[in-house]
């Protein structure tokens, strides 16, 4: 989420974004719930209209 959202907002969105597809609960919430965080990540990126190419965070260049 900070690579998409920055640190700051990130936190914000875990702490008060509640994801209706998963029983109305926040990001935090459902993940401490055992929620997996890719389910928890697609459901964010549907909420916050995250296009499918930024999905899968940034490209990291093989050391």
């Amino acid at each position: 989420m900070e690579h998409e959202f920055g640190a700051s907002y990130a936190r914000v969105l875990a702490k008060d974004l509640v994801l209706g597809a998963l029983g109305d609960c926040t990001v935090q919430q459902a993940l401490d719930a055992g929620v997996d965080p890719r389910t928890v990540w697609e459901q964010v990126c549907i909420v916050q209209d995250v296009p499918e190419s930024r999905r899968f965070g940034p490209d990291i260049k093989p050391r």
